[in-house]
């Protein structure tokens, strides 16, 4: 169906990226795979393409834009192209709304110009351990000195922690009765004493996105890396949950499509019993079904970028997008795979990293049964 959310200027820069990453990213994904992640350059060539200042003031090196389209586009064309970027989409969509709500001017001033040009990447570190979902239950802590903060603990499944300039640590700084309470934001900068980190983890999918556990052994954080204010993380975090559901769902739906098309290329050269894959029968109504699926995500989407665009996204219509979109991907690329037989199976093929990918997609941001909670509880339930 036509899509109705993107503008001129919207389209002029999904052709722009479309371009960049067919010549400069798509031919070396198999070999950023092998590696475990992206070469560096590749963030700061996002960064002069300008799709990862986008959101940062001018005043700061960045775009200006308030609009999260842009985000959105370079997501779309990063799946569209069989891409990959690596952390790229937790910089600009998860951690940046952090520093761009919540900094302070001098803040503003130390980290934004190198977050624009790709000099400074970024990730959060909340997951730990033992906790999983469970933020209120985090054991890092972090104890007053007298210039700032002494943290302690341990993270993991930290996306972009191994290259990662300046890390947001979600640390307990005291212990109110209330557990959402006492959690703070701090801000760690690579090379500080008693921070290190794991090494990268090997994962199902997601091979060049680096993923990596996180330590901190009385690390000194001075008191201006409190990002906001002491004991606020809580409220802070899911002040940005939507955001950055719709952003996976974004990618999910993109995603999706991607699968859809590959698998539309494969049935019509693949021959089997004589004949083009894509002339039984079983071919044609598995896909017509897909497309249809894949549409009403598509629908879904759009809508709720439309209301993030007004600020109107609530957190279970949030939830409610990730969760479908997520399923979504997950079935497409199933069947996408099970039309590519054997083939489907060999990594050679797109559509086998398509499918390892996809499996994440339901579990980080918040899970399914995690979305489904949100859900219920907005139905009074």
């Amino acid at each position: 169906m036509q899509r109705t959310i993107y503008q001129a200027e919207h389209v002029a820069f999904a052709e722009a990226v479309a371009s960049f990453l067919k010549a400069e990213v798509t031919p070396h994904v198999r070999e950023w795979e092998e590696a475990g992640q992206v070469p560096r350059e590749l963030y700061r060539s996002l960064a002069r393409l300008g799709a990862t200042g986008v959101q940062v003031p001018a005043e700061y090196g960045g775009g200006g834009e308030t609009s999260f389209l842009f985000n959105c586009v370079l997501t779309e064309q990063a799946a569209y192209t069989l891409a990959t970027l690596g952390s790229h989409r937790v910089h600009t969509d998860v951690v940046m709304p952090y520093v761009l709500s919540y900094a302070n001017d001098e803040q503003k001033r130390r980290w934004l110009p190198g977050m624009a040009c790709g000099e400074f990447m970024s990730a959060i570190a909340m997951t730990e351990p033992g906790t999983g979902s469970d933020l209120a239950g985090m054991t890092t802590n972090a104890t007053r000195t007298a210039g700032g903060w002494l943290l302690n603990g341990s993270k993991t499944f930290i996306t972009g922690g191994s290259q990662a300039d300046l890390i947001i640590v979600v640390a307990r700084t005291s212990r109110p009765e209330n557990r959402r309470g006492g959690l703070s934001l701090l801000v760690v900068e690579d090379g500080t004493p008693g921070f290190s980190r794991g090494k990268r983890l090997d994962k199902l999918g997601l091979h060049a996105q680096d993923t990596a556990e996180l330590f901190f052994d009385d690390v000194v954080v001075p008191a201006a890396n409190l990002l906001g204010e002491e004991g606020q993380a809580f409220r802070y975090l899911g002040g940005n949950l939507a955001q950055e559901r719709l952003s996976i769902a974004v990618n999910a739906q993109a995603q999706a499509v991607a699968a859809l098309e590959v698998t539309l290329g494969y049935v019509r050269q693949r021959h089997v019993f004589g004949q083009p894959l894509s002339g039984f029968q079983n071919t044609k109504f598995v896909l017509a079904g897909l497309r249809a699926q894949v549409s009403a995500g598509q629908a879904m989407v759009d809508k709720a970028m439309e209301l993030h665009e007004r600020d109107e996204l609530t957190p279970p219509d949030a939830a409610a997008v990730k969760l479908f979109c997520s399923e979504l991907q997950g079935q497409v690329t199933d069947a996408c795979l099970q039309l590519h037989g054997g083939y489907g199976y060999v990594r050679e093929y797109d559509i086998c990293r398509l499918y390892a990918d996809a499996r994440v997609s339901r579990i980080y941001g918040g899970t399914s049964e995690v979305m489904k909670s949100i859900i219920a509880k907005s139905m009074e339930l």
